[in-house]
């Protein structure tokens, strides 16, 4: 994004030129995926799944691909870093939560990831099984459709008539539902300890983290007096939209924020949907509300500040992952203002100030961030990771 040309300088030489001082282009380069030309022009997807496009020089090297199922790797003797632990890596896609479980319990794989909440007490119990944890980086939130100013989606009046006017685009009742929310029964008991309350998108102990946004406590009077004050004092009806299987435990999340919702007057019904299809229409903006998830890879704030509030414009390269259409001007140009200081204290300052502006103006609903959670065969040693990766490097066979 920052980029505005190139030049080759020499074989071993590219000089960046960008528009502006930019001190994340470092950190946007750690996540492009470089394909040499010999190998990537005029490859298939079938070149790369049978590993005749596959390059590379990481500790392991591609062996076989069967999608859907597995991949395999074996030892990269050569390796710069030294050599890996693992002769083998057998990489296995097992999507049925149960049945992971059961893998691990039975000794048929060594580690599993996204371990089920309702599963971790037993395997603390079990004397195969050591579980390894860490705070995520990926918050689960709320967003509404800021698409329309008048009829809008999957919401109606209480007796199932239509709206003139989108009621998500006044502050007030987008204040209300987020207050409504009571954000530490969902991480106890729906989320079973698995996540942390989130008044923001970043973890405490980040780059640019705002101690003074906490997440929010529920307030039912309150949330009733703020629809009342928007001209709702009977509140009205609407369908929260939620995948079913892309994040832990998010449709039972999306029916206790209904029930929720419902009690200050909102009567909310909720509609759960495989990703697959959940993703393609929230792309196209066909829901009303709906419940998602992102995980800043960066690391700090600007991630979540371009992607997901900032204003939808291709051109810029901004809003990329922005399905409500949210859009405040002011936001973008604290956003532009942060991405252009070169002082990591300056910038940070204006990052958190950028934080502040989206969480008052309701941008989205921070709900909680995940507690991301391996179990791993006794005998090995895992490091846990805030981007909830799964990396042979990081199993290695435990000291002692």
């Amino acid at each position: 994004r920052g980029v505005k040309s190139v030049e080759i300088v020499d074989p071993l030489t590219i000089r960046f030129r960008t528009a502006a001082p930019y001190p994340m282009l470092p950190t946007d380069f750690a996540q492009v995926l470089v394909i040499s030309r010999h190998v990537g022009e005029g490859a298939t997807t079938e070149d790369y799944n049978s590993g005749k496009a596959v390059v590379g020089t990481g500790p392991y090297k591609f062996s076989a691909y069967t999608p859907g199922s597995r991949t395999r790797m074996v030892r990269n003797d050569a390796y710069w870093g030294g050599k890996p632990d693992w002769a083998n890596v057998d990489y296995r896609v097992i999507s049925s939560a149960p049945a992971r479980t059961a893998a691990i319990l039975s000794g048929d794989v060594d580690v599993i990831d996204t371990v089920p909440s309702s599963d971790i007490p037993k395997l603390e119990k079990d004397s195969k099984v050591q579980l390894s944890s860490i705070q995520g980086l990926r918050l689960i939130y709320l967003s509404f459709d800021r698409s329309r100013s008048d009829n809008p989606v999957f919401v109606t009046d209480n007796d199932g008539k239509p709206l003139a006017t989108n009621p998500f685009n006044d502050l007030r009742v987008r204040r209300a539902l987020s207050v409504a929310i009571n954000r530490e029964a969902l991480a106890e008991r729906v989320m079973e300890n698995t996540a942390k309350p989130a008044g923001q998108w970043l973890p405490p102990g980040a780059y640019s983290y705002n101690p003074e946004v906490k997440p929010l406590e529920q307030d039912i009077e309150g949330a009733r007096k703020l629809l009342a004050e928007a001209g709702f004092p009977r509140g009205f009806r609407m369908t929260l939209h939620t995948p079913n299987d892309r994040y832990p435990n998010d449709a039972k999340t999306s029916q206790a924020v209904a029930q929720m919702w419902t009690r200050v007057g909102v009567q909310t019904t909720v509609e759960a949907l495989p990703w697959s299809a959940y993703s393609m229409r929230a792309n196209r903006q066909e829901f009303g509300a709906r419940l998602t998830g992102w995980s800043s890879s960066s690391g700090e704030a600007s991630s979540a500040l371009v992607n997901i509030v900032g204003t939808y414009d291709p051109e810029k390269r901004f809003g990329a992952s922005n399905g409500s259409r949210y859009s405040n001007p002011e936001l973008d140009a604290l956003t532009l203002k942060a991405g252009s200081t070169m002082d990591d204290a300056e910038r940070e300052k204006l990052l958190q100030q950028a934080i502040k502006m989206a969480v008052d103006d309701v941008a989205l609903v921070p709900l909680h961030q995940l507690v991301n959670t391996w179990a791993v065969r006794k005998g090995l040693q895992h490091s846990p990771r805030m981007d909830e990766r799964t990396r042979a490097m990081d199993l290695k066979p435990a000291k002692g």
